[in-house]
């Protein structure tokens, strides 16, 4: 509990700005024909850090994101406190100096009945991988989950971004081999 004399002094992952989120992740054995809108995403995990520098491009437009996400339970990738900032191009460009893992995908937009995922294609060492998270109020909330959705792996931390981002090439393999038998 934080003092009310130093109401100011946060951990990392609490106060104001820090939004929780809970998701539900899903391997997909195709891509869905409805899936829509298409934004090409480089996610820099910066070493040693739970910082994160976005690049979003869409329709010759690019936003540029700094966050940090940290888990409330460490163990339990499904739930983490994230806190964003918008960046202009210099300060994303001088951010990007810093030494970072590298993530490339294609995020889209797929709209199930009442339901909203974001659908990521991998490209690069994890090309073949598609995943789709739904943000959620309540992880234990009902979905409705047609097909392609394959196999949950909301719990399974390899399929985390700063996970993946990380990974050896022989891990990544491992994780497309998987995906893939998901596909038969």
């Amino acid at each position: 509990m934080i003092d009310d004399a130093v109401s100011w002094a946060r951990q990392p992952g609490s106060g104001k700005y820090a939004k929780l989120e809970r998701e539900r992740r899903f391997l997909l054995t195709d891509m869905p024909a409805q899936a829509k809108d298409p934004r090409l995403i480089e996610d820099r995990y910066l070493v040693g850090t739970r910082l994160r520098l976005r690049r979003v491009e869409a329709d010759s437009q690019v936003v540029y994101k700094f966050c940090q996400k940290v888990r409330p339970d460490e163990a339990n990738p499904s739930t983490v406190a994230i806190t964003n900032i918008y960046l202009a191009e210099a300060e994303y460009e001088r951010l990007r100096q810093l030494p970072a893992t590298i993530l490339r995908k294609t995020r889209r937009l797929w709209q199930v009945g009442q339901q909203s995922f974001a659908v990521d294609k991998f490209h690069g060492d994890l090309a073949g991988l598609l995943l789709a998270e739904i943000e959620l109020p309540d992880l234990a909330q009902s979905l409705l989950l047609p097909a392609p959705i394959g196999r949950e792996v909301t719990t399974d931390d390899r399929f985390s971004g700063g996970y993946l981002a990380h990974a050896t090439p022989t891990q990544k393999e491992q994780l497309l081999t998987l995906a893939r038998s998901e596909a038969r």
